[in-house]
């Protein structure tokens, strides 16, 4: 278990140059000579976070308190943000946190093949996809497999190894974007393929649904769009070349008549749902960058719509708030990181690369406080003959977090689940669940779900 979260923890973090011939260079389009409707110009990258600002509580917020949604039953998770915003809500679900029951979802990662597409939850199920793109369905009280469905493409030699994509969930329907290069909608009560698109490149991200559109950006730094019903492709966004990048992708959130997408470039663009014109776009990059990994801009966790603003983290060192109407930043923290922020009522959290959980004022971004996840962490050695060839075994990475029963959810590369007070940050329980995860956790009904890198699903109560 050690290697491949060694492994997993690798392909996090590592830079894709040309990945299963997908660079990023040039515009390359899906859809067999349709062109895009807006291009993005090349315009200078300007820093939003001054070199001399650092990561620390606010002395003036020192015994402040502040308010949190109010807990409700959650009935449904049917995007892996929750909702087409990409924001959730504080879940009364799994007081006591105990694992209920787990259940093998197919393929587990290996190699080059990864579990990377989180699970969603609706109409009674819980609906995942495996390391080779088989997608499940199993009763989501007793853990039962209901339908299973392999949708590997059997005519791609192109892509003998096609990690992520992802599942979302609308109006009966279930859709699911590939590695394979392949976009699909599944009937959720029987499994039964609607429709089923080829795409260009692969699509790393899962998708989101609303309004009629399926939308998910492929690996080229392209905003796809598709017809919900049909499948028929609609209009594409082509956001600016970048050769390094994160191999992971993040989702588009929407809002109302806006569509907000961020990219391996370090983009964060707001767009027109119905045609796809540009309403702003805004790069997340600090002036002062120290390393070869730092230059590398993604931002691979989703953006979130929440109380008229957009929040985003980037591997660049951005952590921001951004005004969704005008594109204006609001306040912005120094902070890198590969995972989506979780704002909810009067603050808003966010996790950093290096296991730092930030509680911060939503209005303001001045910080609460600061928890670091990985402290007492002692590196341990593995492998090599009497010390020679002995290597480090890294830092656990941890997920997005979730607000359940006034409690922040977070799960580990080290396949610990932890419970924080989301008020202090205290830690108040863990939960070995004894194998690696790298996708954030949901809450449907009364339960929490979570899926390992072994390919298991987990369900705590």
């Amino acid at each position: 278990m050690i290697s491949r979260h060694k492994s997993l923890i690798a392909v996090a973090l590592i830079a894709a140059f040309g990945v299963a011939g997908c660079s990023t260079i040039g515009r390359l389009n899906p859809f067999h000579g349709s062109t895009p409707k807006e291009t993005p110009t090349e315009g200078d990258r300007i820093s939003i976070v001054a070199t001399d600002q650092k990561l620390e509580p606010a002395e003036a917020l020192k015994g402040v308190d502040f308010a949190l949604p109010q807990v409700e039953k959650i009935a449904a998770w049917p995007l892996p943000g929750g909702s087409p915003e990409q924001a959730t809500g504080n879940a009364d679900a799994a007081p006591n946190l105990a694992i209920a029951w787990k259940k093998s979802i197919g393929m587990a990662s290996r190699g080059g093949e990864l579990i990377t597409a989180p699970p969603i939850a609706a109409d009674g199920k819980v609906f995942t996809m495996d390391a080779q793109a088989g997608v499940q369905a199993h009763n989501a009280q007793t853990g039962a497999l209901v339908w299973r469905i392999n949708m590997r493409p059997n005519d791609n030699r192109r892509d003998r190894e096609g990690f992520g994509g992802g599942l979302a969930y609308s109006g009966g329907k279930l859709y699911m974007t590939s590695g394979f290069r392949m976009v699909a909608e599944l009937d959720a009560a029987t499994g039964r393929v609607g429709w089923r698109v080829r795409t260009e490149q692969p699509i790393h991200g899962a998708p989101t649904v609303a309004g009629g559109r399926v939308m998910a950006v492929a690996i080229d730094n392209t905003l796809l769009t598709f017809d919900a019903a049909t499948g028929a492709p609609g209009w594409t966004y082509q956001a600016l070349a970048e050769s390094a990048r994160i191999l992971a992708a993040s989702s588009p959130a929407i809002a109302g008549d806006t569509v907000v997408a961020s990219f391996g470039s370090g983009e964060l663009v707001a767009l027109r749902t119905v045609n796809g014109n540009d309403l702003w776009n805004n790069a997340l990059s600090r002036a002062s960058r120290t390393s070869a990994l730092s230059e590398i801009r993604d931002i691979p966790g989703r953006p979130v719509v929440y109380g008229g603003d957009v929040f985003a983290i980037s591997h660049s060192g951005v952590f921001a708030a951004t005004d969704l109407r005008t594109g204006q930043a609001r306040w912005s923290l120094p902070l890198v990181g590969i995972t989506s922020p979780l704002p909810e009522g009067d603050v808003v959290y966010a996790v950093g690369i290096e296991g730092k959980l930030v509680c911060a004022a939503r209005e303001s971004g001045q910080i609460y406080w600061i928890q670091d996840l990985n402290a007492g962490y002692v590196p341990k050695k593995k492998g090599g003959i009497w010390g020679i060839g002995a290597h480090t075994i890294p830092k656990p990475l941890w997920t997005s977090p979730i607000l359940v029963d006034n409690r922040l959810l977070v799960v580990s590369s080290g396949g610990e689940l932890e419970a924080l007070n989301a008020k202090t940050g205290a830690v108040e329980k863990k939960v070995e669940l004894g194998a690696p995860v790298l996708m954030s956790p949901i809450a449907a009904g009364d339960m929490v779900y979570v899926v390992t890198d072994t390919g298991q699903l987990i369900a705590l109560r």
